[in-house]
């Protein structure tokens, strides 16, 4: 389908001031609500990445774009992280699964002003390749859980 088809659908989303929720369980999913605002838990999530062995290699933020087209919603910003070491790794087990980095990180803005950290668990994004990958994806992926949860943890910590 071409971007032309969706583009209206995205602005009339990213035009939208609602306060989207994230659903309270969604499967493979790890949702932590903060007490930090927006501005506070981005700032908390880089310095907790660049403290891990991955790094910060995108960043996509709906709420700078609204901006662009003169629309105010509340923050959201998805934070690709990976590393090369972790690239090799993950390509020598399953060249398909190259397509799921880099794991993200999702910052959204509460309603009451605090911030919450979303992301999927490699261990979920990564499932579907461990057919091909076998016992060394599945235990890369286990490894990349840990630092997510590190990441998540130093954070979201008061």
């Amino acid at each position: 389908m071409s971007v032309a088809r969706w583009l209206p659908l995205a602005l009339i989303w990213m035009a939208s001031p609602a306060w989207a929720e994230l659903p309270a369980a969604v499967p493979g999913w790890v949702i932590a609500p903060t007490g930090h605002n927006y501005a506070e838990l981005v700032e908390r999530v880089d310095a907790a990445v660049a403290k891990s062995p991955l790094g910060v290699v995108t960043r996509a933020s709906a709420t700078v774009g609204a901006r662009k087209l003169g629309q105010d919603i509340p923050g959201n910003m998805v934070v690709g992280v990976f590393a090369p070491q972790f690239a090799i790794r993950l390509l020598d087990a399953s060249v398909a699964a190259g397509i799921e980095a880099p794991l993200r990180l999702y910052i959204t803005e509460n309603a009451e002003g605090t911030a919450t950290l979303s992301y999927k668990t490699a261990t979920h994004v990564l499932a579907p390749y461990t057919s091909e990958g076998g016992q060394t994806l599945t235990a890369l992926a286990a490894e990349l859980d840990g630092i997510l949860q590190q990441i998540a943890e130093q954070a979201a910590r008061e």
